[in-house]
């Protein structure tokens, strides 16, 4: 299952690590060195031109990636529950022998 994290940018839900809000994570130097780096080694992925709410920490092939997201965190958190609600609904189902 995939989630739209903005901008026509798709990404397969059981890769994310975690979503975070920006502003509130940066008011650390630890997370905008963590940013820096990941951007200087070519790690992150912007999905849009227009200024960045979260981030999304994602593993692919034993990569990290991350991709800034124009959303709030707490529409992609309601996108991957909403997923995660189809996934239970779906396991009930199997289980109960539907």
């Amino acid at each position: 299952m995939f989630i739209h994290i903005g901008d026509n940018i798709i990404i397969p839900v059981d890769e994310i690590v975690g979503i975070f809000d920006l502003e509130g994570t940066t008011i650390t130097g630890i997370t905008r060195d963590f940013l820096k780096v990941a951007e200087e080694e070519g790690f992150v992925i912007a999905t849009s031109s227009r200024m960045p709410k979260s981030f999304v920490i994602t593993v692919r092939n034993n990569q990290n990636l991350i991709y800034l997201s124009s959303l709030s965190v707490n529409t992609l958190k309601k996108r991957v529950k909403k997923w995660l609600d189809m996934l239970n609904n779906k396991t009930v189902r199997l289980v109960r022998g539907s």
